[in-house]
């Protein structure tokens, strides 16, 4: 690994495809004659430096893509990079295969651990040489979608705005400013309806088919695999969300009605969703003072977060501002042949400049303190881990969080709860939509559509259209990138906020004390699965039982 702190540094040269497949070639017949234990774990070493050559590239390609959606040479890069994912994966599948069947597994589980191999046996499951053009085609579907959202011009007022631009009216004090401007972003999405149908249905036509070919009944099971999914299965996702109908979904209800109170309306409307009260409205710092916040909340939360934000801003290890054609969201990528992190976000001026920024930061501490991880495998967690390390991020550094809003920071915090708590039920409903839509794969765009609004109806009852025709109609959902660039990725923010909440109870009752398991969880990485590294946290899993009901007895008391 290359000794690096600042993006500068960061300079990966595009691994020539033949030579890949060559090196692939090479190190497949080398695990497969291995004649010892030590020629076994040195091929897994060297395929392991590969994988991180390769994603080091993947990493950067897609990263420019998303900085400018309409430059043609790094939309040129990306769809390489598209290209040849389903191609290394299917040799990565492979070697991983024939991890499994090698005489020395067991000396290879013992140098690298059970999840591992736990791993593997998932990714074996769900890629394989016969599935290769289906993977590029639903990239390239993909990539369709993030550019359709990233190029957005909508026009309002006297000039147009990007998707996140337009947000930002979301908080803004006069009502009919916010109606307008939700309007104005809705009529975009409707413009567009057919080509969102069209992408999303090609979507679930090619997981769908890919599915079939490997022999699985439906996508929800390859989805499931492709996760990485080893502690549970779809069952329990189900039994979870009809603990968070019980036991958050009344909660919610009691949130919704007085954020209608507070705000001096008889119910929310679409446009008032981001509005919590009627002081004037919180402005985050911007530019530089933003990230000069982050640094100070982090730093005075514990002295390894001050180190970190201090190498990450001072590194250029971050893009923060909206900008003409770069793609919306925010995420955190990572370079691991430089042990290095890059966050990602598009800030508008609201108070969600705090929120993604913070969560951003969570991830990146954890990809950062678990650089020296021995496997790629175990740098980052699976998924809903993932997402306890960026939300536990968010409810650790709530007590600093003066540094971005002085006096306000307090109506931020009961916000922030308020938001954090409504994202259960939402995350539950994106969830349930997507099994019914890989359970009928069949299904119109006009049926799609049906089943979202049965899932807004039942996870998300005080939810009203406002006479917005995309809305009526069921489309709501289109907004939501997961949905189609990964499936069955959202209910992990269900299964992270509960750790993150019991992060936040815990820091009530000693600070430091939670504060110090949470820097030891992201030092482990990926290294166990989902409830073993929530469990070594001193953690419950949001499957044992009463975990919602517990949060919603503490939250209440916080809140009303």
């Amino acid at each position: 690994m290359f000794s690096a702190t600042t993006f500068a540094e960061v300079a990966p040269v595009e691994p020539d495809h033949e030579d890949v497949l060559a090196r692939h070639d090479a190190l497949a017949a080398r695990i497969r004659d291995a004649a010892t234990a030590s020629d076994a774990i040195a091929a897994v070493r060297d395929w392991d430096a590969l994988r991180r050559e390769i994603q080091t590239w993947e990493a950067m390609a897609s990263l420019r893509f998303h900085q400018a959606t309409g430059d043609p040479e790094r939309k040129a890069d990306a769809d390489r990079s598209n290209e040849r994912k389903p191609v290394y994966a299917a040799r990565d599948a492979g070697f991983k295969r024939a991890v499994l069947a090698s005489p020395h597994r067991a000396a290879i589980e013992a140098a690298y651990g059970a999840h591992a191999l736990a791993l593997w046996g998932c990714d074996v499951e769900a890629v394989d040489d016969r599935i290769v053009d289906r993977l590029a085609a639903e990239a390239a579907l993909e990539d369709e979608y993030v550019a359709l959202l990233g190029g957005a011009r909508i026009p309002f007022g006297e000039t147009t705005y990007s998707l996140p631009g337009i947000a930002a009216f979301g908080e803004d004090a006069d009502r009919s400013v916010r109606e307008a401007a939700t309007r104005a972003k809705w009529a975009y999405f409707d413009e567009h309806r057919d080509d969102l149908d069209r992408i999303y249905d090609g979507l679930v036509r090619e997981r769908t088919a890919a599915a079939r070919a490997l022999g699985y009944a439906d996508f929800t099971e390859l989805g499931y695999r492709r996760m990485r999914r080893t502690d549970y299965a779809a069952a329990d996702v189900a039994r979870l969300r009809d603990e968070v109908v019980r036991e958050i979904v009344p909660l919610c209800a009691r949130i919704v009605e007085s954020q209608a109170r507070a705000i001096g309306v008889e119910r929310l409307m679409p446009w008032d969703l981001e509005v919590y009260d009627a002081a004037e409205r919180l402005r985050p710092p911007a530019g530089d003072d933003l990230t000069s916040a982050g640094r100070a909340a982090l730093a005075a939360t514990h002295p390894a977060l001050g180190r970190f934000a201090e190498m990450l801003f001072a590194g250029g290890l971050h893009d923060l501002p909206i900008r003409d054609g770069k793609a919306g969201g925010g995420f955190c990528t990572s370079f691991s042949t430089y042990g290095l992190p890059f966050v990602y976000a598009n800030c508008n001026g609201t108070t969600h400049d705090v929120n993604v920024l913070v969560h951003e930061l969570g991830h990146a501490f954890q990809c950062r303190q678990s650089r020296d991880q021995p496997l790629a495998d175990y740098l980052w967690p699976t998924l809903e881990a993932c997402e306890i390390n960026s939300m536990g991020m968010e409810f650790l550094v709530r007590p600093r969080l003066e540094a971005f809003f002085g006096d306000g920071a307090e109506r931020y915090r009961r916000r922030h709860l308020a938001a954090s708590l409504m994202l259960l039920p939402y995350g539950c409903a994106v969830d349930h939509f997507q099994h019914l839509v890989y359970a009928a794969p069949d299904a119109t765009p006009a049926e799609r559509h049906a089943m979202w609004r049965r899932c807004e109806t039942r996870y998300l009852p005080w939810r009203v259209a406002g006479g917005i025709a995309h809305i009526e109609n069921g489309g709501a959902w289109q907004q939501q990138r997961h949905i189609y660039a990964f499936p069955f990725y959202y209910v992990d923010y269900v299964m992270a906020m509960s750790c993150a909440l019991q992060f936040w109870t815990a820091s009530l009752d000693d600070a430091d004390d939670a504060i110090a398991r949470y820097v030891a969880l992201c030092g482990r990485g990926g290294e166990a699965p989902f409830q073993a590294l929530a469990r070594s946290a001193g953690l419950r899993s949001p499957f044992d039982g009463g975990v919602f009901a517990d949060i919603a007895a503490r939250a209440d008391a916080a809140l009303f």
